[in-house]
């Protein structure tokens, strides 16, 4: 990966890509059937002298259901910011960029995505991450 210039002085650098960043995030995430799995196993283990008492099993119900909603809400929320950082990237195409310390400056020629920022490759083949401090004109 290339080394751009951070803005602001922070030496920031995106360091994940999308796709990577979406691969670990489904490896990461309980879905519904696995939880579905970890409930039919425990109601088929459970003690039979000693039942699961029914507002245990509603509680654990009523938590698979914030699960899922969570889950849902959690990807409905990635594609918003991917569509807001599509809009970012493209307002920045054809307009001079010049970083904090107005030591880079440029036209930018095309602009890379990553899932924590975004960097502008320049006309003069320099690379500068657009973030606090940047000044777009």
């Amino acid at each position: 990966m290339v080394t751009p210039v951070g803005a602001a002085g922070t030496g920031y650098t995106p360091t994940v890509s999308g796709m990577e960043s979406g691969s670990d995030s489904n490896k990461a995430t309980l879905n519904y059937e696995s939880f579905l799995k970890l409930l039919v196993a425990q109601l088929k283990n459970q003690d039979p002298t000693e039942p699961m008492d029914p507002t245990q099993q509603m509680a654990q119900l009523a938590t698979f259901s914030q699960v899922e909603q969570t889950i849902k809400t959690n990807k409905n929320l990635e594609s918003m910011l991917q569509r807001t950082a599509l809009q970012e990237a493209n307002s920045v195409i054809g307009r001079t960029v010049t970083s904090d310390d107005g030591q880079i400056s440029g036209v930018v020629k095309e602009v890379t995505l990553y899932t924590d920022g975004i960097v502008a490759t320049l006309e003069s083949g320099k690379k500068l991450v657009i973030g606090p401090g940047v000044k777009v004109s």
